[in-house]
């Protein structure tokens, strides 16, 4: 490793000591340090407007959450580069690493004694009137919510071609496995091990008993027709990236053919980290 991104959330990371104190310990061990120019203390995401940035590192360090880590793993999908979160805040989810095993951590990360673990993800498309009006590659999920004032909303289901059900319901979430922690369990959803690769639909709170979150191979597809007129429905993306939607609109979503690639020191287990975080909510 000779060069590291730093991507950094300056909302959670006040003040300029632990970036300080990072820098010279990189440089202290010839190693680079690159910040991406798009990413300021008031615009701290990181965008697709610097994709130079992708290409002059071999690690990208996520400073934040498992926010800042979502964000940076979207643009960085399909360059290869391996991330490693380090939460400054709660129990993270994705995030590898807490504040106080920052610096032993790195040393071992510098020593190359580390492993790479691959995550699903997400391809998902909107088409409007036969053409593609939307793109994106999500980490977590994408799901399709009506506004706060918003009546219910009827969302027509189909599994590849095959049709499914009508839902009335608040919204429809399509996760991964590592998604399945986050809104999909609030929502009803299961707990996946992110081994796996499939989707999980989650209905948000249907007008019907028979609606129940159920599971798609990793080669099926779903869609989603919006069958209500509405313009308040709303298209979001690992709950960062919003897209207005329209009667009509089709929601596709598929695996993704890229896969985020996750930097793990610790030998933290998925259900280690599901036991405390669950201990957390407790309190």
């Amino acid at each position: 490793m000779k060069r590291i991104g730093l991507v950094v959330n300056f909302q959670k990371v006040r003040g300029g000591k632990i970036l300080q104190l990072l820098k010279e310990w990189f440089e202290k061990r010839g190693i680079e340090v690159i910040m991406p120019q798009c990413t300021t203390e008031e615009k701290e995401a990181i965008e697709p407007s610097c994709p130079e940035f992708f290409e002059q590192v071999d690690i990208i360090l996520s400073l934040g959450g498992d926010g800042t880590l979502l964000g940076t793993a979207r643009w960085a999908a399909g360059t290869g580069v391996p991330i490693l979160g380090v939460n400054v805040g709660h129990l993270g989810f994705l995030t590898d690493l807490e504040m106080p095993d920052l610096f032993p951590a790195l040393e071992r990360l510098h020593q190359g004694d580390y492993e790479i673990e691959e995550r699903m993800m997400l391809a998902v498309e909107v088409r409007r009137e036969g053409s593609s009006v939307a793109r994106y590659s999500a980490l977590n999920d994408a799901v399709i919510t009506k506004g706060p004032l918003s009546r219910i909303i009827r969302l027509e289901t189909y599994v590849g071609d095959e049709y499914l059900a009508t839902y009335r319901a608040d919204g429809i979430i399509v996760a991964s496995p590592t998604g399945s922690t986050a809104y999909s369990l609030s929502a009803g959803g299961p707990i996946v091990s992110p081994e796996l690769d499939l989707m999980i639909v989650t209905p948000v709170c249907p007008h019907t008993l028979y609606a129940r979150p159920f599971i798609l191979a990793e080669h099926q597809m779903i869609r989603i027709i919006l069958k209500s007129e509405s313009t308040d429905v709303m298209l979001t993306i690992d709950g960062q990236l919003g897209f207005p939607l329209r009667k009509k609109d089709q929601i596709v979503v598929r695996k993704a053919g890229i896969r985020t690639r996750l930097v793990k020191l610790r030998k933290r287990s998925f259900f280690e980290v599901l036991r405390l975080k669950l201990q957390e909510s407790d309190h």
